[in-house]
């Protein structure tokens, strides 16, 4: 095996001559290898042109890394050892980059979008192909050398059952169901937007779902899905769309379930406006450590809208709105898991939220009449364990 600091000199060499963005000829990176090593065996030559043309081609020693299944998030922390989540783990791998390829990777993913990442812009969201979510960091933010986290697209879909007892995933299907507003909570990595997807996945086929995201991640197994991405401005400063503008957007498409799938800040409001206007049903998440929480960090994020409301306003709000508030957590084994359901209580002089179910059973049912459309309907009939 070639060390390592050929296929670099290699690698600055292609860049030299072609540069990051072009498609590089196999046989230019032969002859530079050949150049370079007169003496290397002919497979060894093979095996180096093929890891220069994946460092420039794709997303080089991360490439492996990243088609690994078990790998839910890869993590470059600067120059040094690529670490990596498996199975819910942590875990340093063989896996070495230094500055100069990091900095060619993270234009590898930014310049196809439109994106900038330097000194004057020096923190990036962005997306890859297949759905896996980039963040970056770059110095001077970032002290230690240039920072690149990915979090994979789950391609295959988790099941309610995977994080739920039997009662509490039907608990949560017909609540879905009966067209119940739902936030699921919990904290960064916890399996929010999985949960989401599953939650979705109950929804009944003949509805017409909107989705507004931050990064597109949501992949809900239903016939007629609408799916909206928020935009960040361009090099030049201009052409953001917010999530707010998306969701304000999104009342005019006729929605059955509006699903968005993170709130951070004020589309919060316009969230809880769309709940209380006929759009029953709706999902969302948000980073909450419980449902008391949750509630919490609702109405910091309405209050951070440019609309000023009393707190017993906003309170109003989102009684009349949230039905259920369901957390979420990721356990030490790595495994995520519920570990509560909670209603939100809608009772005069009262607020706050009412555990109803664990992760295990579901000790009360929901005392809030479902949402049915119409309202003229029987009310279905709700089972707990």
């Amino acid at each position: 095996m070639s060390p390592p600091t050929i296929d670099d000199a290699i690698h600055h060499q292609v860049l030299a001559q072609a540069g990051p963005a072009a498609d590089v000829d196999r046989e230019l990176v032969a002859a530079l290898v050949r150049s370079t090593d007169p003496l290397l065996p002919a497979v060894e030559v093979d095996a180096t042109v093929a890891r220069v043309q994946a460092r420039i081609g794709g997303l080089g020693p991360l490439d492996p890394l990243l088609a690994d299944p078990e790998v839910s998030e890869v993590m470059v922390n600067g120059p040094g050892p690529v670490w990596v989540e498996r199975q819910g783990r942590i875990e340093q791998t063989a896996a070495v980059v230094d500055t100069a390829t990091i900095n060619h990777l993270l234009q590898r993913i930014v310049a196809p979008l439109g994106l900038r990442i330097d000194p004057s812009s020096p923190m990036v969201d962005a997306r890859l192909a297949d759905g896996s979510r980039v963040n970056a960091v770059v110095p001077p933010l970032a002290v230690d050398g240039p920072c690149l986290t990915i979090r994979r697209f789950r391609a295959r879909a988790v099941p309610l059952e995977a994080v739920a007892a039997p009662p509490v995933t039907a608990l949560l299907r017909q609540a879905v169901a009966d067209r119940s507003n739902v936030i699921v909570s919990g904290g960064t990595g916890a399996g929010k937007t999985t949960l989401l997807n599953a939650l979705a996945a109950a929804i009944g086929p003949g509805e017409r779902v909107v989705t507004v995201e931050d990064a597109a991640e949501l992949r809900i197994p239903h016939p007629h899905v609408v799916r909206l991405e928020a935009r960040p401005a361009s090099v030049e400063g201009l052409g953001a769309v917010p999530i707010r503008q998306l969701v304000r957007n999104a009342l005019r498409m006729r929605p059955d379930r509006l699903i968005v799938g993170e709130v951070r800040g004020a589309e919060a409001l316009d969230m809880l406006q769309a709940m209380n206007t006929g759009h029953e049903g709706s999902l969302s998440t948000c980073h909450a450590n419980g449902p008391d929480d949750a509630l919490r960090r609702l109405e910091t994020m309405v209050l951070m809208g440019a609309v000023s409301l009393p707190l017993a306003a906003v309170r109003e709000q989102l009684t009349a709105a949230v039905d259920l508030i369901v957390q979420i957590v990721r356990r030490a084994d790595g495994s995520r898991r519920i570990a509560v359901v909670s209603e939100v209580l809608d009772d005069v002089g009262r607020y706050g939220t009412r555990p109803i179910a664990d992760g295990t059973r579901v000790y009360a049912l929901p005392r809030r009449r479902p949402r049915h459309r119409g309202g003229d309907g029987p009310e279905p009939s709700r089972t707990a364990a």
